[in-house]
C-alpha cells in the first residue's frame, strides 16, 4: 500500500488529463468513447471516496431495522427476504428512511449532477 498519491488522486489525475489534454484533440465516435471512459473514471473515484462511509452507515441502518448483525450483502439479502415474505413494509420503523438514504448515497456516486438528486440535497 502506498501513501501518496492515493487511488482517488491517481484516477482523478488520469481523468483530468484525458478531459483537458486529449478530449479537445479528438472528435466523433472516438470522442464519445473517451467521454464514456472519463465518466467511468470519475464514477470509480467517487465510489472509492464515498463507499466506506456509506456502506458502514447502510450496515448500521440495516442492523437496527433487522435486529441482527452481518455483512452488507447478508443484511440486504435478509431485508429482501423479509420484504418478500411481507414481514417488513414501508410502515416498518426506519425502513422508508433507510431506502431513501441508500438511494441518495448511491446517486452521490452514480449521478451526483442529477437535478432531482441536487434538489433533494438542498431540502
Amino acid at each position: 500500500m502506498q501513501d501518496e498519491p492515493n487511488p482517488e488522486e491517481l484516477i482523478k489525475a488520469v481523468a483530468d488529463f484525458l478531459r483537458n489534454d486529449i478530449a479537445p484533440q479528438i472528435s466523433g465516435h472516438q470522442a464519445f468513447k473517451l467521454r464514456v471512459s472519463i465518466n467511468a473514471l470519475d464514477l470509480v473515484a467517487r465510489q472509492l471516496k464515498l463507499e466506506h462511509g456509506s456502506d458502514a452507515a447502510e450496515v448500521a441502518r440495516l442492523s437496527q431495522i433487522l435486529g441482527t448483525q452481518g455483512s452488507l450483502g447478508e443484511l440486504n439479502k435478509l431485508l429482501a427476504d423479509r420484504i418478500a415474505k411481507c414481514e417488513l413494509d414501508l410502515q416498518t420503523p426506519g425502513l422508508a428512511h433507510h431506502l431513501w438514504q441508500t438511494t441518495m448515497e448511491k446517486l452521490a456516486v452514480d449521478q451526483p449532477n442529477y437535478a432531482s438528486y441536487k434538489s433533494e440535497l438542498n431540502k
